[in-house]
């Protein structure tokens, strides 16, 4: 009987079960029917022992059992937590590998392992059934998936969603698709995509997740949804109808890539939800703890994630369990990428140092599949040695923390303009050496981990007290500026400011060389309240305001523009980086800028000749200021962030030499004659 793959598969007889864990002494897989009532009970189970035992997977196959059929796993084997071991038959365990999982965890105790102490108590014997989720058996779909939209990374701007946020207020979807899979599919919300020039949105995860444990004892959620139970399963609560998620995240993604729109995964293969030892045990820890997680001393998760757990990128188990997972995707769904959450973690094997080559981010950098989709990594973990900005390998590109650190300072007066000036045209002194192009810079100046576009310029201080944590969530490190009034205010004068200084920092981004990530409803003007961790809010804070201001409509208008710009030139993204002479820094008096130029810390206006084709000036000062044009060139202005619209209130050729005044957080492209 074959082992692999992995994972329950039906065929015309039956289903086989095929599950890894190499500590186990039993498995069962049991099999469940009937309806839970309020106190778990009204189920029925049939177990059925695994008996063979091969390549450290227990697998069989057990007739007469058709998809739909929901099903779990109980193992029996030590009980030695000092040892990492956690075997405990009393818990029914989700299959890592289930292309379908069904229900919540409702019962934090039952789903608990341990009793009295989880390190010198015994073995929990209450029974989770019927408090835990279960895996659903699912059929196979063989049919290939339609071409994918392969848009070159030189031309992708992406746009990071959150599939619930993004529709769930949104008028022109139907209420019963709000918030869902096919309300991210409904054509008056591509549209609106496709009208602010985003050619792939990025989910935040959308693999089957459950709240961690200090989550679930509060009785909150996690909305982002970064914390993983199944790496193969569509999250069902994103479904209008739950049970039917794996058809209706195929028919989004169908949806999308008919209109030109990639689709970008963010996974989470660093850590599960199960949390550390003192946490639940759903899969993973009930599986083989060891196998799975990375452990530290007295069996101990060794946490470099900041969640409790994490998994060992250097276990042969993990490493085949993440690289089915991503091909399984690409696969069953046709995604066309990936960015991996706390990417440092999979180049540290048993939470060691870091490389490159590690056995894992090698595995998916080779693997035949996965090597042909974006792959996006995010350089860095919960530790101080795990900021890895540029040390990830040539297939990869990276979320560029340091390009979203050198924009907020510049617009909000600190510091000088050498940092910035590497950021804006592609971070070669990050990605040349190893061989990477422009694009491999992932460009963002706000995410979903931190302060929106319109809070980073309306707050000074996060303001996370809805989180329950007593405000001690959330970085304290926001780079950010009220222009004068911490949060709403119904001054005119301050208003204006902070929305042109969005305006600058929207078209930075998006005429810097390098691949835009623009953040899910910057566009629209969308604040959080001033929340710049809202991980647990699943409430307004989170959801995109669809209702139209003058506000909102401008900002929208003003994003379509630049990003109409970046398209249409190929010089604004261009997929090599600058040799000499191709670009000509400027000063504002009127010549090249010179060395020593580099170290004024006091500088607040920086311009640079593209190609001798485009002129792009920056101005972040709080006065006006005269920019002084090239002598060998014309210009006919094309951008003014200070216009809400950008369209540039007079548009008359300048001519060479011509003096210009800047005025203060301003952005200006100009075309040369």
């Amino acid at each position: 009987m074959p082992v692999f793959p992995l994972g329950a598969h039906p065929d015309d007889h039956g289903t086989r079960f095929a599950v890894a864990t190499t500590s186990a002494e039993t498995v069962e897989v049991c099999l469940i029917d009937g309806a839970a009532d309020g106190d778990g009970g009204g189920l029925t189970e049939r177990r059925v022992e695994l008996r063979e035992h091969t390549f450290g997977v227990w697998h069989g196959h057990v007739p007469g059992v058709r998809p739909g059929q929901r099903y779990g796993y109980r193992v029996h084997g030590p009980y030695r937590p000092f040892e990492g071991l956690r075997a405990n038959p009393h818990k029914i365990l989700v299959d890592p590998y289930a292309a379908r999982i069904t229900g919540l965890v409702t019962d934090v105790v039952a789903a608990r392992g341990w009793d009295g102490d989880p390190m010198s108590g015994r073995p929990s014997t209450v029974d989770s059934l019927g408090s835990v989720p279960l895996s659903v058996v699912t059929a196979t779909d063989a049919a290939p998936r339609p071409p994918r939209p392969d848009v070159p990374w030189s031309e992708t701007v992406i746009s990071e969603i959150h599939v619930r946020g993004w529709t769930k207020l949104h008028p022109e979807v139907p209420e019963a698709h709000r918030g869902t899979y096919l309300g991210l599919a409904h054509p008056a919300v591509i549209a609106q995509l496709q009208r602010t020039g985003v050619t792939a949105v990025e989910l935040l995860p959308v693999q089957a997740n459950a709240p961690e444990p200090p989550l679930l004892e509060r009785d909150a959620s996690n909305y982002w949804g970064y914390a993983t139970l199944g790496f193969l399963a569509p999250h069902a609560g994103y479904a209008s109808d739950p049970g039917n998620e794996v058809a209706e995240f195929r028919y989004l993604v169908d949806t999308l890539h008919a209109a030109g729109i990639e689709v970008i995964l963010d996974i989470v293969p660093n850590h599960t939800c199960e949390g550390g030892v003192g946490g639940t045990t759903l899969s993973y820890r009930g599986l083989d703890a060891p196998a799975y997680y990375s452990l530290g001393g007295s069996g101990h998760d060794a946490d470099i994630t900041g969640t409790g757990n994490t998994l060992d990128a250097g276990s042969p188990t993990v490493i085949r369990l993440v690289c089915d997972a991503m091909r399984h995707w690409v696969h069953a769904y046709g995604v066309d990428g990936f960015r991996i959450d706390l990417a440092s973690v999979l180049g540290r094997p048993r939470s060691g140092p870091f490389s490159p080559d590690s056995a894992l981010l090698t595995a998916i950098a080779q693997d035949p599949t996965l090597s042909t989709t974006k792959l996006i990594a995010e350089p860095w973990d919960a530790t101080g040695e795990g900021y890895r900005v540029g040390g990830f390998g040539v297939a990869w590109s990276e979320w560029n923390g340091r390009y979203r650190d050198a924009v907020r300072d510049f617009w909000r007066g600190h510091g000088g303009v050498a940092e910035l000036a590497s950021r804006l045209t592609g971070s070669s002194d990050i990605y040349q050496l190893s061989g990477r192009r422009p694009w491999a810079s992932v460009n963002f100046v706000t995410a979903h981990d931190g302060f929106t576009l319109r809070d980073l310029v309306s707050y000074e201080r996060k303001h996370n007290e809805g989180n329950g944590e007593n405000n001690r969530d959330g970085t304290d490190d926001n780079r950010s500026q009220n222009h004068g009034a911490e949060g709403p205010t119904d001054d005119a004068g301050i208003r204006a400011a902070r929305q042109a200084t969005a305006r600058a920092m929207m078209a930075t981004l998006l005429l810097s060389i390098g691949t835009p990530m623009i953040t899910g409803g910057d566009e629209r003007w969308r604040t959080q309240g001033g929340n710049n961790n809202a991980y647990c809010r699943d409430d307004e804070t989170s959801w995109v305001d669809w209702t139209r201001t003058d506000e909102t409509t401008a900002m929208e208008a003003f994003t379509a523009k630049v990003a109409a710009l970046r398209r249409e030139s190929p010089v604004l993204h261009r997929d090599q980086f600058y040799v000499d002479g191709e670009v000509l820094w400027w000063d504002p008096s009127g010549r090249p800028m010179e060395p020593g130029d580099w170290h004024d810390g006091g500088r607040r206006t920086l311009a640079l000749l593209l190609a001798d084709y485009w002129l792009l000036v920056l101005h972040a000062g709080d006065e006006p200021a005269d920019c002084v044009l090239p002598s060998d060139h014309g210009f006919d202005p094309v951008l003014d962030s200070t216009a809400p619209d950008g369209t540039p209130a007079d548009t008359t050729p300048l001519d060479a030499g011509a003096t210009v005044v800047l005025p203060p957080r301003s952005v200006h492209l100009l075309r040369s004659r």
